[in-house]
């Protein structure tokens, strides 16, 4: 299944109409009472006005957290299977993949309890193929040895995380107005904790510098570092704030993440999803 098609029926402003309101979503919580069946919707949605509904309808809060449903989808699975490869050296690196897998599971979870409390049905898990056709081997499935494999198994760690915190900020704008907004940030605060760590893992700074993707990285991977080269903020050029070292274009460029389109997140993740 093309995963443009897989998430357009998630993102358009028609998902909600017709579904599950806000009474149904108690009626349907059984002998729950009413202040039981708030807490049990995560992200607020069954509280919400029906006139901030409206608003974050039109900002399409759905299509963002089927994005990222999918891409938390797709890292909880790679995070899992690392750990039940056998390639991660003993100590500090399978600790740190144990950790990240945690809060994958987390996020996934969290995600689907969210969507499923507005009464929405959360984006299915596609079939995920993290050799891209045999490009790769980060399970050491096909015998690459396992020194070549962890630095695919990190390489591609890094590749999901520094796009996951892009496209949780790219999304950003599709939440104002709802009850999503918060959360998000806070997951988005985590990824960038899990990429740090991978870039650490790696021998690199914990941050990006300029559209570098790393020594190391598959030329795959340049679309997740395109555009972070920018050093416009704010309608000001940062590197003219200042002198020396602190306020070079390598520091000017690390000391802020670009925001990453749906689009180019969906095209990313359809590199490692099955056509169906």
């Amino acid at each position: 299944m093309n995963i443009i098609n897989f998430l357009d029926d998630f993102t358009t402003s028609s998902i909600l109409e017709g579904k599950t309101s806000r009474r149904d979503i108690f009626g349907t919580l059984g002998t729950l009472g009413k202040k039981a069946a708030m807490a049990a919707v995560p992200l607020g949605l069954a509280a919400m006005p029906k006139k901030t509904y409206a608003q974050s309808m039109n900002t399409d809060p759905v299509g963002a957290l089927q994005l990222a449903l999918t891409l938390e989808y797709l890292e909880d699975e790679f995070y899992d299977l690392a750990l039940q490869s056998g390639v991660l050296p003993s100590g500090r690196p399978e600790t740190v993949y144990m950790q990240i897998s945690k809060h994958e599971q987390a996020h996934v979870d969290f995600l689907i309890a969210g969507l499923e409390g507005a009464g929405v049905t959360p984006v299915s898990k596609p079939t995920f193929d993290f050799t891209v056709g045999g490009t790769f081997d980060p399970f050491n499935d096909n015998g690459v040895g396992q020194e070549t494999a962890y630095a695919q198994l990190l390489a591609l760690a890094q590749a999901f995380e520094d796009t996951g915190v892009r496209a949780y900020k790219g999304q950003a704008g599709n939440l104002l107005g709802s009850p999503f907004l918060t959360a998000a940030l806070q997951i988005h605060s985590v990824e960038a904790r899990h990429a740090s760590e991978i870039r650490r893992l790696r021998g690199l700074k914990g941050w990006i510098t300029g559209n570098e993707r790393g020594a190391g990285m598959p030329d795959a991977t340049q679309p997740v570092y395109n555009g972070e080269e920018n050093v416009m903020q704010g309608g000001l050029d940062v590197t003219t704030l200042g002198s020396g070292a602190a306020f070079s274009m390598d520091a000017s460029t690390e000391a802020y993440d670009e925001a990453l389109s749906g689009d180019d997140a969906v095209a990313i993740a359809s590199l490692f999803i099955v056509e169906e």
